[in-house]
């Protein structure tokens, strides 16, 4: 295949390069930009947490969507899962280095979320008062 810099590179190829590129952008973002993600990797941001206290920090999540959850991110390389052999062995969550690189564009999506409700909430309203006149 041409390279970018390449003139030779037929309009096909760089349809096909794109159709690529966007393919891979919507699979990395289906696995680390669902909500449970973005909320675990912003309370992890605080420093590492055992199973529970994660739990208890995010709130209404199932212990199976957080252990689900804690999986791919481990899977991804997003998180890192140390066990203490004690007994009862104790599970510590931790962000990793692409985690915390994660971390920046997370908060930067939370502080726009909180930002832009107020807006958001009157778009809502204003769309329910069309709905509702129609």
């Amino acid at each position: 295949m041409a390279t970018p810099d390449n003139p030779l590179e037929t309009a096909h190829e760089r349809e096909t390069h794109n159709v690529a590129a966007c393919e891979h952008i919507s699979r990395t973002l289906a696995r680390t930009s669902d909500k449970w993600s973005m909320l675990i990797v912003r309370v992890l941001g605080k420093g590492p947490r055992r199973f529970n206290a994660l739990r208890r920090e995010i709130g209404e999540i199932s212990q199976k969507m957080l252990a689900s959850t804690l999986r791919d991110l481990e899977e991804h390389g997003f998180v890192s899962r140390t066990v203490t052999p004690v007994t009862p062995p104790q599970v510590e969550y931790a962000l990793t280095d692409l985690g915390r690189e994660f971390l920046e564009p997370v908060r930067a999506l939370a502080e726009w979320v909180m930002v832009n409700s107020p807006r958001m909430e009157a778009a809502r309203a204003a769309y329910a008062t069309r709905r509702a006149g129609q």
